[in-house]
């Protein structure tokens, strides 16, 4: 007899709703399986024929770290295209290659780690690279087309499942994991929520990662508002993934909890679903949740919420139904799981011609024209160009970038554009001779004939394990030197490449080789620095901090403390292992002399310039400055004086302070992928008109610049939306070889919003983009708003004298600002002016319409008090957390007196008492207009704890005359001392 078939269980009926099927797959796993589940390596479940799942597959411009892959222009190139639908087309292509590599290497993860939606509020943040925009609007289009693409059009499975970073406000590498922005309601609603909200609300986001840094005192790991915001907008199952190691460092560095479970428990609860920790080891954070459950910190619910979410992901990505998923069989990997079934060929398509177009397509939108006197375009035929630089012969990649299979440098580029023959190339490196104390030279050992593959190429889970080559022969110290290329890239940080390509690196048995296709690395080997010392320089490692020693055996890093230095100056040999060694630097060709010749026989040259995305300027590192590094400033200058018509082409992660009065011509684009070089050469030579826009405000100086950590956009005047000063180059800036006019706007405001038209005309003589921008402004609003505020975008294609009408329908939404005062959104009745044109400065048209709004009501304080944090304007406070697990309170930054103000706060017929809820020690003292101090409350003992509030109340009048504080009035209080201030309550 035949055994009868086993009934399926109801899990994997592909007709029954996700939820019951859900419900069902969670009945049978074990307690301990479920918090298996936790750690972002999933194990298999082998019982259930359920395979192993991870969490995570980096995926921002292009499938990363798992080997050669297409690789599109970095995020912020891409929000320079102002394209969504563009955009949409590469996250499309990105899923797709997920797919294809997922087929053939079962490491790579479907569930990616994309986009990053963080606002480009600071052009020195180290990750600006990653960004699409300073303007929450312009980030959500393009995040939200990003998003699009990578889940696919299927109505039930998604190709990918793509979650958002880094929640929330989140702008600095610089102790990133210990730091707090103090964000007040009105720039969380208004400017960092926002980005996330549309991006969630559209319905193709999967879940979110939240930040390493905290807000208002709390790490973002426990955030409230991954509770109380972002689970509000939509009824999809959210997954929240943390990031790497940020569970332990709720402990280890940010010391907010006391034990690890106390911080699994608290994460769980506030939100997060799946603990990135401990690599692939998931024994530890596991071990730490089931501590956590036996001390009462967590409860089965709570733990079966969170893989309910991530089960909502993994069947939304078709592993349980492989017979019905579009997309080709979703998490399984065979073995353990249901077999696979295979998409259409174009649903694992991988490095095609379509997207080999797709990426120099991308590459091209993304340039920006940013002055031009006419130099260009270049005219091919007829011109001698010398392409100058320290990035002109380079193809850089990024820490999130794949592996290239595709290659195209500007130079390369203008050799095929414009003709080999009719280019001359001249680096601008320094080429040095490193001599020892001894007289002899460093010299790099010859390389294997065996070519050696690129950084990354074999794929890996965590490429910062990555190790350094140490199969081939340290440099050594003789009678001939090697020749080192060194490029200075600003802050006294180098790099030293042998003649054959090889950047010189230090692997972990400590030996210098000349073994590095480029730099790269979580920790960067192939940085250097010369630091004066004894009549020469020492040569110190970036990396190991160590400098550099000529040992009998190589050259090698060694701590100083080996060092005799008197001996090595007295001209010891310091092969004898003296320590570190003391280098005469012998400069045998400057680069600025060879930029020079260079362009001295051209007609025309190009100097490209800009950063390499692994030195100064990355995660781990912000920036400290705008200004182009020393060495490429000298280049450019010296090829300006040698040839006035000197195009600039700044290839950057971020804007830099370059003064472009003597510069005829100037671009700036993004290091942009695999197709970059071509784009930029297509550029120049006018094949397309460039039609990217600045996505962030270039600032001319430093001195413009807000502090690192002040994230109060509104207060300290921040961003193009409240920066009053003259930019470098303004928000939605690019220039065009075409012209464009505009006409006709009109505006009225209907019942659900505002009806916009507008034309516009090409009235050039080429076919080219335009980047149509439009701004709203309220003319005279009760509040600080915006100078100007993007409320929608198109970028659109006109042909020479083509006209192209432009409608946009304006929810009422669009003019809504945060009111502190009833916490929550509202129009405001009054003017509000329309702004049309090319950039946010370039504004050709206007007009203005009137909305009824809601109108403004005084704070019922007698009713409801004040919230500390619901303030209107302040000086000298930040923002604190009240409790560990929600709420906000104000404190005095350090050593200040703080103020805190309250518009137009109604006391009705007035207030006899008034109670504060504070901790710690210090005073509060109240006043009301700019009148005399009414009450001065302070704690009679300090308290035992930062939480640990009481009320206090002091009387406002005397009990004959309560009218001193009737009707509405500005309330001020001032915070001194070390002293958390909650709330303030008002009696009658």
């Amino acid at each position: 007899m035949t055994a009868p078939t086993p009934p399926t269980p109801p899990f994997r009926d592909p007709h029954l709703p996700f939820a019951k099927r859900i419900d069902d797959l969670l009945s049978r796993l074990t307690l301990e399986e479920r918090t298996g589940a936790l750690h972002q390596f999933t194990p298999a479940v082998e019982r259930l024929g359920i395979a192993a799942f991870r969490t995570g597959q980096e995926a921002l411009h292009g499938v990363a770290w798992m080997g050669p892959a297409t690789v599109f222009p970095q995020a912020v190139g891409l929000g320079a295209t102002w394209n969504p639908e563009l955009v949409r087309r590469v996250g499309e292509a990105v899923s797709r290659e997920t797919r294809a590599m997922r087929a053939r290497d079962e490491r790579v993860g479907l569930n990616v780690w994309a986009p990053t939606v963080n606002l480009l509020r600071h052009p020195l943040w180290g990750r600006n690279e990653e960004g699409y925009s300073e303007d929450p609007r312009l980030t959500s289009a393009i995040a939200t087309a990003y998003t699009r693409g990578l889940r696919g059009d299927h109505p039930v499975y998604w190709r990918t499942a793509p979650v958002l970073k880094h929640w929330l406000a989140h702008n600095n590498e610089t102790a990133r994991d210990t730091t707090s922005g103090s964000v007040r309601p009105r720039v969380l609603h208004e400017y960092d929520l926002r980005a996330f909200r549309d991006a969630v609300e559209a319905g193709a986001v999967a879940g979110v990662m939240p930040a390493y840094n905290l807000v208002n005192g709390r790490p973002n790991h426990v955030s409230p508002y991954l509770r109380e915001q972002l689970r509000t907008w939509t009824e999809e199952e959210l997954l929240v993934c943390s990031d790497a190691g940020a569970p332990s460092n709720l402990v280890d560095s940010e010391h907010y909890f006391d034990t690890h479970e106390e911080a699994v428990a608290a994460s769980l609860r506030a939100g997060v679903d799946s603990f990135t920790d401990h690599g692939t080891d998931s024994s530890v954070i596991v071990g730490r949740l089931e501590g956590a459950l036996r001390q009462g910190l967590l409860t089965e619910v709570e733990i079966d919420g969170a893989v309910r979410r991530q089960l909502s992901v993994r069947f939304r990505l078709g592993e349980f139904d492989p017979g019905a998923d579009p997309y080709g069989g979703g998490g399984n990997t065979g073995g353990a799981g249901a077999p696979r079934a295979e998409g259409g060929a174009d649903e694992h398509a991988f490095d095609t011609p379509e997207h080999r177009a797709l990426a120099q397509d991308a590459a091209e939108q993304a340039v920006v024209l940013l002055k031009n006197d006419g130099l260009l375009p270049l005219a091919p035929a007829h011109t001698r160009v010398a392409v100058v630089g320290l990035l002109a012969d380079e193809c850089k990649l990024d820490w999130y970038s794949g592996t290239l299979i595709h290659r195209s440098t500007p130079l390369e580029g203008l050799y095929e554009r414009f003709g080999a023959e009719r280019v001359e190339f001249a680096e601008g490196v320094d080429r040095v001779l490193l001599k020892t104390s001894a007289g002899a030279f460093l010299h790099v050992p010859p390389a294997p004939d065996t070519p050696e593959a690129a950084r990354g190429a074999e794929g890996a889970l965590d490429p910062a394990l990555l190790a350094g080559r140490t199969d081939l022969a340290p440099l050594t110290a003789g009678p001939e030197g090697t020749e080192l290329a060194l490029a200075d890239w600003g802050e006294g940080v180098l790099t030293l490449r042998a003649p054959d390509g090889r950047y010189l690196s230090v692997a972990e048995d400590g030996y210098l080789r000349a073994s590095a296709d480029q730099p790269g690395g979580w920790v960067v080997q192939e940085t250097f620095r010369l630091e004066p010392h004894g009549g020469g320089h020492l040569l110190r490692h970036v990396g190991t901090g160590l400098p550099v020693q000529v040992a009998a055996d190589g050259v090698k890093v060694a701590p100083e403390s080996a060092a005799a230095p008197e001996s090595t100056a007295a001209g010891q040999d310091a092969a004898a292992g003296a320590g570190p060694e003391v280098f005469e630097l012998i400069v045998t060709e400057h680069g600025e002399e060879a930029v020079a010749r260079a362009a001295a026989r051209a007609d025309a040259v190009v100097v490209v310039a800009g950063n390499d995305p692994h030195i100064n300027g990355r995660e781990t590192e912000d920036r400290t400055t705008l200004r182009l590094p020393a060495q490429q400033e000298l280049l450019l200058r010296s090829a300006r004086a040698a040839n006035p018509n000197t195009v600039l082409a700044l290839v950057s992660a971020y804007p830099y302070a370059v003064d472009p009065t003597d510069l005829p011509a100037m671009l700036w684009t993004a290091h942009g992928g695999q197709a970059a070089g071509t784009a930029l050469a297509r550029v120049l030579a006018g094949d397309v008109s460039p039609a990217g826009r600045l996505p962030q405000t270039w600032y001319a100086d430093d001195a413009d610049l807000p502090g690192l950590l002040d994230y109060d956009v509104i207060g300290s005047r921040q961003t193009y939306l409240y920066f009053g000063g003259t930019p470098l180059f303004p928000f939605g800036h690019g220039l065009s070889y075409a012209a464009f006019a505009y006409g006709g706007l009109t505006a009225r405001s209907e019942e659900q919003g505002v009806h916009v038209s507008f034309t516009v005309t090409n009235t050039g003589a080429v076919t080219a983009d335009e980047v149509v921008q439009l701004y709203t402004r309220a003319v005279d609003p009760s509040v600080p708003r915006p100078l100007r505020e993007l409320v929608a975008h198109r970028r659109l294609s006109l042909a020479p004298g083509e006209t192209a009408g432009i409608t946009f329908e304006l929810p009422l939404s669009a003019f809504a600002f945060w009111d502190v005062a009833v916490g929550r959104w509202r129009v405001e009745p009054g003017r509000y002016e329309l702004l049309a044109g090319a950039s946010s400065a370039d504004v050709r048209q206007r007009t203005t319409l009137t909305l009824d709004g809601e109108p403004a009501v005084p704070r019922a304080v007698l009713e409801h008090g004040l919230d500390a944090a619901g303030f209107d304007e302040q000086s000298g406070t930040e923002i604190v957390d009240r409790t560990k697990e929600s709420g906000d309170a104000v404190t005095p930054v350090a050593g200040q007196e703080g103020e805190l103000v309250f518009r137009r706060c109604d006391f009705g017929n007035g207030a006899r008492e008034v109670t504060v809820e504070v901790s710690g020690e210090g005073t509060v003292e109240l006043s009301l207009d700019d009148g005399p101090v009414l009450a001065g409350l302070s704690p009679s003992a300090p308290a035992s704890g930062p939480y640990e509030y009481v009320t206090l109340g002091a009387p406002l009048a005397s009990p004959g005359a309560p009218v001193a504080t009737a009707g509405v009035h500005e309330v001020r209080l001032r915070l001194r001392g070390a002293l958390r201030l909650a709330r303030v309550g008002f009696s009658a």
